[in-house]
């Protein structure tokens, strides 16, 4: 008779005891994104190589992890976790590669917004393993995706190429230079999809947070590797044009990145997947980010429309809501474990996240 109240005080106890955790997602989140526009302003300002900058930022990372996390020490780690996580390293490598070319060429908004695009390895696994019935409905999510990078592209986000722009008289040269079209967008595009891929393969191998925390240390140390050689070859080859530009800032670029946007945010993202069950490729994500950026947009005072980059995000939130979601029923289903055994609600909760 009394079974209802209980259940409401906890879920609210629930949520007073989330809200620290909350807290300090949106802070690290925030931090994190700080550190894409220092890293944009410098890469933007001196011409410095993209994959020079990712490597050196790459190495105090994994040498950070590997004394945090110590991997060689504790239960041996098996063949089947370090084989896939070493392969992981590659792919974050190659990831880390395509994102930092494609912020520099494209902007933090649109690379930021594109690391979105991993919501559609959902609609991938809707077709390969889901009902025929829900084929559609991620169908329809998939291109509510593509229309949102689709107005990206054309530069809804910027104040001089928005249709919804206020300003009467606008130089058509700034117009033509904000609008990049879909052929630009395919490399922060392939980055999204690469880290929605190696956070799949990161969580197939271990569900467990100690672990994955182990097994990330060695991605990064093995991205790192692969990252050594294309590094040098880019510091022997490539120009250094840009060796006598310095700006005042270039540490903090360096170690905003190495300290917010490597290594804080893993271990916030693994604390929001466990505790609050938040996935990156998610719409409360989205939404956590998307108010981080309209505040990075303001105080560096970029090129930037309000109207427009709600509209991009409203459609992109609902492209991922519709292309990662599952079915009512299911959840459901999902809910009813949890109330009675809450390890193999987390169990179910987590095996079924979308990316």
């Amino acid at each position: 008779m009394m079974s209802p109240r209980p259940n409401s005080d906890d879920r609210g106890s629930s949520n007073f005891r989330h809200t620290p955790l909350q807290i300090l997602h949106i802070i690290a989140s925030f931090l994190r994104i700080w550190s894409v526009y220092s890293m944009y302003r410098y890469l933007s300002q001196t011409g410095v190589s993209v994959i020079l900058f990712i490597f050196c930022c790459l190495v105090p990372s994994s040498i950070l992890f590997l004394l945090l996390q110590k991997p060689w020490k504790g239960r041996p780690l098996l063949n089947t976790q370090m084989v896939p996580s070493v392969i992981n390293g590659g792919i974050t490598a190659l990831y880390f590669i395509l994102w930092g070319k494609g912020l520099k060429s494209c902007g933090p908004v649109r690379a930021l917004l594109a690391e979105y695009s991993g919501a559609v390895l959902g609609v991938l696994s809707a077709v390969l393993y889901g009902r025929r019935g829900h084929v559609w409905k991620k169908v329809g999510g998939l291109i509510a995706i593509l229309a949102s990078f689709y107005f990206l592209s054309q530069g809804w986000a910027t104040e001089t190429s928005s249709p919804f722009s206020f300003k009467d008289s606008l130089d058509a040269e700034l117009r033509t230079e904000q609008v990049l079209g879909m052929k630009e967008m395919v490399v922060p595009l392939l980055a999204g999809i690469l880290s929605a891929l190696r956070r799949v393969i990161a969580r197939r191998v271990s569900l467990k947070i100690t672990l994955k925390r182990r097994l990330h240390a060695i991605t990064i140390t093995s991205a790192t590797c692969f990252l050594f050689p294309v590094a040098m070859w880019d510091l022997i080859i490539g120009s250094k044009s840009s060796s006598s530009v310095d700006l005042p800032f270039s540490a903090w670029a360096f170690l905003s990145t190495t300290l917010f946007g490597i290594i804080l945010i893993f271990y916030v993202d693994a604390m929001a997947e466990e505790r609050l069950h938040m996935v990156f490729s998610s719409p409360r994500h989205l939404m956590v980010a998307g108010g981080c950026i309209i505040v990075m947009e303001m105080v560096y005072k970029m090129d930037f429309s309000l109207i427009g980059f709600i509209i991009c995000s409203l459609i992109l939130g609902f492209g991922i809501y519709e292309a990662t979601s599952l079915d009512h029923g299911r959840k459901d289903t999902f809910q009813k474990p949890d109330l009675s055994n809450g390890m193999l609600g987390d169990e179910l909760q987590v095996s079924s996240l979308p990316t």
